[in-house]
């Protein structure tokens, strides 16, 4: 099945009863977890079975999650490269060198790709040719992706780094809007929403600043042992996330308070949650992904798998998809947690997958950045096996 180069908007649109929507007929996937308040849900439908249809290798491990725009995959790679592909076939268009592993995922938007690297760098580069816009220092490595502000001045990219601070960048020039400096590393993505950037660190602090001003609107200290490890989904005024004290909680952030908290006894959740209207799914590594009531928190099911979960789930319909340390991609049903379809993929799947069109993507520790969808009844000359499309794709990439 082809990818439409359609453009679609980031706004999340919240249905009334504060689900998270994403736009009719979505065929992008421009930021981790899908939209600019993380929710990761996809509008797609997925088959009861996937199959893979390509694979592209990569130079190194990949925990960087891909991203999707105008047909063109991203993604980063402990190769130091940031990768572009075409999405319906996996050849390889263009790789951009860093000077260090790229953790992070990217953020495509505006004919351009973001992207954070270990080297200390932010990097701006052309959608279409990997030509390099314009970079920006930070002091210290950067594991989150971007996130997209709009301004008087025009529009910018808000960015964290392990130099203590969240960035305020224009994405045409790079130039430094402004820096709102934290107490420690700042690990995840912001989630942006009604003119606040809302994020944690290892602080163990739950931030909201002004995006316009930089400045802090709220801060909820979670205790010393809280640090955030993950990205914060925020919805209908609330925001989801886990942390080191072996818990995951639900806060008001106008409130400034903890509305509930799901606990594990001896394990930290890393995972970034998928939410919809009535329920939040999350990994944990305790090697169990987890589903809640939204409201209260209380447990709805378990799914066990081999090894912790750090890989954040994407919600698509009736459907869940994540991966875990056990080198395996699961497909769940979102309503009692069965197992529907698992494919070993034989090293851990760090990553969280992009889930558009019908389509799973997904990168692993074993280098390759596979692609899965609806079983097919023939393939013709243009679809690869598993090894043709690796080895294409390597030479593609290198």
């Amino acid at each position: 099945m082809s990818i439409s180069a359609a453009l679609l908007t980031l706004v999340q649109t919240i249905a009334p009863a504060g689900a998270p929507v994403p736009p009719p007929g979505q065929v992008n996937w421009p930021i981790f977890r899908g939209d600019a308040s993380l929710s990761g849900v996809s509008a797609t439908e997925l088959p009861r079975e996937l199959e893979l249809h390509w694979t592209y290798e990569a130079g190194g491990a990949i925990t960087s999650s891909p991203v999707l725009q105008d047909g063109r995959l991203f993604f980063g790679s402990d190769d130091q490269k940031l990768h572009a592909l075409d999405a319906a076939t996996g050849k390889g268009l263009w790789a951009f060198a860093t000077d260090d592993f790229i953790e992070a995922p990217p953020f495509a938007a505006d004919g351009a790709v973001f992207v954070g690297s270990n080297d200390g760098f932010v990097y701006a580069v052309e959608a279409a040719t990997g030509a390099l816009r314009w970079k920006h220092a930070t002091a210290d490595k950067i594991l989150g992706s971007a996130n997209r502000v709009d301004l008087a001045a025009g529009p910018a990219i808000v960015v964290g780094s392990y130099d203590t601070k969240l960035y305020c960048l224009d994405m045409k020039s790079g130039e430094e809007r402004w820096a709102y400096t934290t107490d420690n590393y700042v690990n995840g993505t912001p989630a942006i929403h009604g003119g606040r950037a809302i994020f944690g660190g290892c602080d163990a602090i739950l931030h909201v600043v002004d995006v316009v001003k930089g400045e802090r609107v709220s801060g909820l200290e979670l205790g010393s042992d809280c640090h955030i490890a993950g990205s914060i989904a925020f919805v209908d005024g609330r925001a989801y996330f886990g942390h080191y004290g072996n818990a995951f909680v639900c806060v008001d952030v106008a409130e400034n308070r903890v509305v509930w908290t799901y606990t594990s006894q001896d394990q930290a959740f890393f995972s970034s949650p998928a939410i919809t209207a009535e329920r939040v799914v999350f990994g944990g590594r305790d090697r169990h992904l987890h589903c809640v009531k939204r409201d209260t928190g209380m447990s709805l099911w378990k799914f066990r798998t081999k090894r912790k979960v750090d890989s954040s789930p994407v919600i698509a319909g009736d459907k869940v998809v994540f991966g875990s340390g056990d080198g395996r991609l699961y497909v769940l049903s979102l309503a009692d947690g069965a197992e529907l379809w698992m494919q070993d993929l034989g090293q851990p799947i760090l990553t969280s997958p992009a889930v558009v069109a019908g389509h799973v993507y997904v990168g692993a520790n074993d280098g390759l950045l596979y692609c899965f969808g609806a079983p097919r009844e023939s393939k013709g000359d243009g679809d690869a096996s598993k090894d043709g499309a690796a080895r294409e794709g390597g030479a593609n990439g290198r």
